[in-house]
């Protein structure tokens, strides 16, 4: 029998069931809004892919979820991942990225210069699924430092937040940061008390200003949702609970930034960052002495000889 299967996703779990070396045909859904980039590469990889629309409700039929549903039930073999409440996506994350983090931080030096606990003390990570800061805070509390505070960063207009009243303002309105928050609670999120210890709200113009700096003062070409994650955690860290954090020396924060920008070159957010920006004085000044006739300052335009040959 024909295996299919059928994946609704944001794009970043994606990438590994569309390999066509196990034999399986692979059907990705996913909203319009998501960048034609990630389409692309999924294409590229052999998978069909369905856009749906971005303003149907995560229980609509016409949603990527009902969509995906549809499909499984019309075409014989469908199996759908379901990142959502596959019980997988946080155990993945509980038993190797934590692992991962948890021995970063571990095997560094602490130094007058750059104290260290020798623990994660804080977490922070946006939410999507929730399988990430789920998966992450349990085997960082479970099997390292059951007193580190996980801090978890949902957009606005997303209801992932506790409490809940985190999530009225703006509450269904529309953002261009992909791959977080959603309309509805994934089971891959736990609620269990004290896992997850504070949640924060970000918009869009502060995830875009941070992935801005990420790229200008630490050279890291990031996504949106990695900008929201620094977003989110200056927040946080600015806060009465968060202050504390950020003023103890030897605390060690660690901010998950989950995305790269190869997806999002041709999105209007970064060109508008990369391309549109409005003129530094150092272009300014570029811009003045290519403006001028060459030889008109009485500069010699003729490039100098090359003193190295005889």
């Amino acid at each position: 029998m024909l295996t299919i299967l059928l994946y609704r996703t944001r794009y970043r779990s994606s990438n590994g069931v569309c390999r066509k070396d196990k034999g399986y045909s692979v059907i990705i859904t996913m909203p319009k809004k998501m960048s034609l980039e990630k389409e692309a590469a999924l294409r590229a990889l052999g998978a069909e892919v369905i856009r749906t629309p971005n303003e149907a409700a995560w229980d609509a039929p016409e949603s990527h979820i009902g969509v995906a549903l549809r499909l499984q039930k019309e075409i014989p073999g469908g199996i759908i991942l379901d990142q959502y409440r596959n019980v997988n996506n946080p155990l993945a994350h509980e038993f190797t990225t934590a692992p991962e983090i948890i021995a970063a931080v571990t095997s560094m030096s602490s130094t007058p210069v750059h104290a260290s606990s020798g623990k994660v003390d804080v977490f922070i990570a946006s939410a999507g699924t929730g399988g990430t800061v789920t998966g992450v805070a349990r085997g960082i509390k479970k099997a390292h430092n059951p007193d580190c505070v996980i801090v978890g960063v949902d957009p606005v207009g997303s209801v992932l937040a506790l409490p809940p009243s985190l999530n009225e303002t703006g509450k269904g309105q529309s953002y261009a940061i992909e791959g977080i928050g959603y309309d509805f609670v994934p089971d891959a999120l736990s609620r269990e008390p004290g896992l997850i210890n504070a949640w924060v709200k970000t918009n869009d113009a502060d995830a875009f200003a941070a992935v801005q700096s990420l790229m200008r003062y630490e050279g890291m070409l990031v996504g949106g949702s990695s900008g929201s994650s620094l977003a989110g955690a200056l927040a946080w860290l600015h806060s009465g609970s968060g202050r504390e954090a950020a003023q103890t020396p030897g605390k060690n924060v660690v901010i998950l930034l989950p995305d790269g920008l190869r997806n999002y070159i041709g999105k209007d957010w970064f060109l508008d960052m990369a391309l549109r920006q409005k003129p530094s004085p150092l272009a300014q000044r570029i811009a003045e002495v290519l403006d001028r006739p060459i030889g008109e300052d009485g500069s010699n335009s003729r490039l100098p000889a090359d003193s190295t040959r005889e």
